[in-house]
């Protein structure tokens, strides 16, 4: 049994949307932390309204027995050069390592469609077309999560929706053309499914390669109705395409999912990541319930 080498995070998005600030823009930092704590979880990640300075944000998540696991990293290796993501990259580690986090997640931004309200995120989805665009883009992570690695920590590569590592076909490419001991995967079952994809066949398949874990839901009803009326990855999101683990509404198959983890060498966090309008799905009752839905099944 492999649940004595999991932690439990939820990240901010749940209360306040980087993407879309206007989603949970009454939240503020203080109710976030306040609410992640009081729902059970011990870890977070990094959200727009948390203060950049180390010393504010440590005594704030201290005071909640809370402590930071990753952050979102925009990659933009396919627009911007290397020298200028080295520079970001770095800059992130920098904070990530001061708070204590051994993760730093991201997905590539640079020629997605993910913050673009009005493209269809099934028509506008960035591509990698040439074999030279995929080595360009591999070789710049390769070297970015070697920088990671040197200093102690993982890049976990977030495939996304409306990017150009969506499916699984794009998945394995990223990481047969990337170094093991440089690039790993952050699994998430919701963008999986979201992209047609089973999340459990995912899971099983790359456990062995997954540095960090987020777990949400997919309401069926909202992502027929993102393919029947093209709608925007944004546009999905403040719909509900997207809730939490046990709720109803969802169809993931999550005790399979955990059965893997269960069996795997897999350790480190699995955090609720299912972001809702704040209005219309109260943060704190949401996480509440996926956190009786994840003791359940596994007894943390």
């Amino acid at each position: 049994m492999n649940f004595e080498n999991i932690q439990l995070g939820v990240a901010p998005i749940n209360w306040t949307n980087d993407d879309m600030p206007e989603l949970g823009g009454e939240n503020t930092f203080e109710q976030c932390v306040s609410e992640m704590a009081l729902a059970g979880f011990t870890g977070c990640e990094v959200g727009n309204k948390f203060p950049r300075d180390v010393n504010v944000l440590k005594k704030a998540l201290e005071l909640r027995g809370l402590q930071i696991c990753n952050q979102w990293n925009s990659y933009e290796l396919t627009t911007k050069s290397f020298t200028e993501n080295r520079e970001n990259f770095t800059k992130l580690l920098d904070f990530l390592e001061v708070m204590g986090a051994r993760v730093i997640g991201g997905g590539e931004t640079g020629n997605s469609c993910q913050g673009q309200m009005n493209v269809p995120v099934f028509e506008g989805k960035g591509m990698l077309s040439t074999r030279e665009e995929w080595a360009s883009f591999t070789y710049g992570l390769d070297e970015l999560g070697k920088i990671a690695r040197d200093r102690g920590m993982k890049l976990a590569f977030h495939h996304h929706m409306g990017t150009c590592v969506q499916t699984m076909e794009e998945t394995d490419r990223l990481l047969n053309e990337t170094n093991p001991d440089y690039v790993f995967l952050n699994y998430d079952c919701g963008h999986f499914h979201f992209a047609g994809e089973d999340p459990v066949a995912a899971l099983k398949k790359y456990i062995g390669r997954t540095a960090h874990i987020h777990l949400k839901d997919v309401r069926p009803t909202i992502l027929q109705r993102v393919h029947d009326e093209r709608l925007s990855f944004l546009t999905a999101v403040k719909n509900g395409v997207f809730t939490v683990p046990g709720d109803p509404e969802g169809c993931i198959d999550f005790p399979s999912l955990f059965a893997i983890i269960r069996e795997s060498d897999y350790a480190g966090w699995i955090v609720l990541e299912a972001e809702q309008d704040p209005a219309k799905a109260n943060p704190l009752e949401y996480a509440i319930i996926a956190r009786n839905f994840f003791r359940s099944l596994t007894g943390i």
